[in-house]
């Protein structure tokens, strides 16, 4: 884990301290060790109002930072911040994303192909039996679901993807070393080993009724589309719904009975230009997802690295030798050797004898090479 992500930990326990004020933070001092050992003079020209400013001494005079950071480890939590090459480039488009996430399990390649599936906790018998259709249907497409771990239809979308052989997300209103509800421990579990749990929040944030509406904008911003199932006018997953609609994701509602309260949110969000969902197979035509597996694969072949971006951005159609590359770059020819060995098992160059390379076709052309 980079040294520096301790600070980023830190200045995410500091009440005040949100996305704007830690991209001035990062403006004023160039990074976060600089800004977390400032004085109190070089913080108030950073432009942190006193109270800030005093949260922020308590969180240095109470907090060990290194000792922290060993905890956080020792449980097998990834901190993923805006600097890190992990951190979800979807999540990344929306205003304000978090900067910083903590996460239980991993977040794949595949997981940029996502759709958010919530709703009401208290569902009815259609909207348990629409939850299963729809989370086993992108289960089964290679589609993670991403929802709330809340109890009705949130747990019973994340199971559905599940037991379907796919994968699945769950956005935390408190941190990830606390499982809320308590009875969805053991879907917790199966998260972690086919996706994740991830919270803003840091570790030992306690569940509040205020750290659900925020959250919400993650599960939205993490995803293509969000789905409604059941939901009152005022609930959780309309707030998600509106966060989806704000940072221009795609919002498809379930139609139900009209005298269902459980409905009401869904029918109101129709009338207001939501896309009726009346059959699953209409999120992979509207998103364009019905070659998911072929759009996975694409990625994969992507460099993955500097390294490797160089080095394609050198190679052609015609054969070159790894010296000469080695030369060109003026890096060593042991990371030059190595680097070509991992992009012909990803298919992106092939050898051509004698420690020659070409770029494959395909590549050349994705990338504009000669």
């Amino acid at each position: 884990m980079a040294d520096d992500r301790l600070y980023w930990v830190g200045f995410n326990l500091i009440k005040g301290i949100g996305a704007v004020r830690l991209q001035g933070l990062l403006n004023h001092f160039g990074d976060l060790c600089l800004a977390w050992q400032a004085s109190i003079s070089e913080l108030e020209q950073a432009g942190l109002s006193p109270k800030i400013i005093q949260n922020m001494q308590q969180i240095r005079q109470q907090v060990d930072l290194p000792r922290l950071m060993t905890e956080i480890e020792k449980q097998g939590i990834q901190v993923l911040t805006w600097q890190d090459e992990k951190y979800p480039a979807r999540l990344k488009e929306i205003n304000q994303p978090p900067p910083v996430l903590y996460m239980r399990g991993n977040y794949e390649l595949e997981d940029a192909w996502a759709v958010a599936v919530v709703g009401t906790r208290h569902m009815t018998a259609y909207g348990r039996q629409v939850a299963e259709e729809i989370g086993s249907f992108l289960g089964n497409h290679g589609i993670t679901v991403v929802s709330g771990l809340a109890r009705g239809v949130d747990a019973v979308a994340h199971t559905a993807a599940l037991d379907a052989g796919g994968r699945s997300l769950a956005i935390l209103g408190c941190g990830v070393d606390k499982i809320y509800p308590p009875e969805n421990r053991r879907l917790a579990e199966r998260l972690c080993e086919a996706g994740g749990l991830l919270s803003d929040y840091a570790l030992g944030t306690p569940p509040d009724g205020a750290n659900f509406p925020p959250r919400n904008r993650i599960i939205s911003g993490l995803s293509l589309a969000t789905v409604i199932i059941e939901a009152g006018l005022e609930s959780g997953a309309m707030i998600t719904a509106t966060f989806a609609a704000e940072q221009g994701r795609e919002v498809f509602a379930v139609p139900g009975n009209i005298h269902a309260p459980q409905s009401a949110g869904t029918n109101r969000l129709i009338q207001e230009g939501a896309h009726p969902l009346l059959d699953p197979h209409e999120l992979l035509s509207t998103l364009e997802l019905t070659c998911v597996e072929e759009k996975i694969a694409t990625r994969r072949s992507l460099p993955a690295d500097p390294t490797e971006s160089r080095l394609l951005s050198e190679m052609g159609l015609e054969p070159l030798h790894a010296d000469e590359l080695s030369t060109r770059l003026d890096l060593p020819i042991e990371m030059i050797s190595a680097t070509l060995t991992v992009m012909e098992l990803k298919g992106i160059v092939r050898q051509v004898g004698g420690m020659s390379y070409v770029a494959v076709k395909e590549a050349a052309g994705i990338y504009g090479v000669n």
